[in-house]
């Protein structure tokens, strides 16, 4: 269903570094109401179990935000904004279980100090390491006509 021009352009990685900058953005609104949410539910957070509860929610309000767009169309907000799509190795959309590795693999590599996204410099198609092991990869979409 994906057109193979759009497969074969990689996204060029200052593009995915933008992305990346706008998604925070949006990241820490999906978070700042999803925190609002539960904050009066959880209470003041005092005990440790609250803490890791709520840890644990904002996890899964992120993945849930994140694998929506991932799975229903390929791109976020951000990425929709500049032309990058998420796709599996031959073109098409993403199963659920690469959405969910490569969402666990990129948290993962961001709390080791971004390694996971600091691989692009070294690999060899400039891929994160999450999508290289995901089976994903980030394509440029091209201006419709």
């Amino acid at each position: 269903m994906q057109d193979n021009a759009i497969a074969s352009t990689p996204a060029p990685l200052l593009a995915r570094i933008a992305a990346m900058i706008y998604e925070s953005l949006l990241v820490t609104a999906v978070v700042f109401v999803a925190s609002f949410i539960i904050i009066p539910v959880v209470g003041e957070m005092h005990a440790a179990w609250q803490r890791h509860l709520f840890q644990f929610y904002i996890v899964g309000v992120l993945f849930a935000y994140f694998s929506a767009f991932w799975l229903r169309s390929g791109q976020t907000l951000a990425m929709k904004t500049w032309r990058i799509r998420l796709v599996d190795q031959n073109g098409g959309r993403i199963s659920f279980k690469q959405a969910l590795l490569r969402f666990c693999l990129a948290l993962f590599g961001l709390l080791l100090a971004g390694i996971g996204f600091w691989w692009a410099l070294i690999d060899r198609d400039r891929q994160f390491l999450h999508d290289r092991v995901a089976g994903t990869r980030l394509v440029r979409v091209p201006h419709k006509a």
